[in-house]
């Protein structure tokens, strides 16, 4: 039972995709270090901050995980990382859940930065939520037509940068 379990989490490790979690905790950190040298850090806030970019990269990881999948991006001849969806180790069900599951313990942290922050940040939270789901999915898939990494850069560039900065400087 205990192997079982070991294996499932290793499945799951697999396909949130670590390697790409400093590309969520990088714009936190340069945001809370510029409200830092502004005297205006703030740490239950970088820290809620810290926590939404990485679930928010998490679902992004699965959302294209699972839309790929079902848009037969990922194929067999596909270069690169074992994709859990494509490759059969999880089924599609349950990624599309973690997915959801995701994009909502997100929409949760957005709720407290909004009392932070105020309602400006209700349409950040918003805005990144569906562009978390955009990437890959939707009638018209970003990273299928050029526009992925311009959507990188803003969400998990300018506006992570700024927004942390924002929520704790005001």
């Amino acid at each position: 039972m205990q192997n079982q379990f070991q294996s499932k989490l290793s499945l799951w490790v697999q396909a949130a995709r670590p390697k790409t979690l400093p590309a969520a905790v990088a714009p936190v950190a340069v945001g809370s270090a510029v409200a830092f040298a502004d005297g205006k850090f703030a740490f239950w806030p970088a820290l809620a901050c810290l926590i939404c970019a990485i679930v928010l990269q998490v679902a992004v990881n699965f959302a294209n995980d699972y839309f790929d999948f079902k848009s037969n991006v990922d194929s067999e001849e596909r270069l690169g990382p074992v994709r859990v969806t494509q490759s059969g180790l999880i089924p599609p069900v349950e990624v599309k859940r973690a997915m959801i599951l995701s994009l909502f313990f997100a929409g949760l942290l957005f709720c407290y930065l909004v009392s932070v922050g105020g309602m400006g940040i209700m349409l950040i939270g918003g805005a990144s939520i569906l562009a978390a789901l955009a990437y890959s999915g939707g009638p018209y898939p970003l990273a299928s037509h050029g526009l992925g990494e311009l959507f990188v850069f803003i969400f998990f560039g300018l506006v992570a940068v700024c927004g942390t900065y924002f929520i704790q400087a005001g």
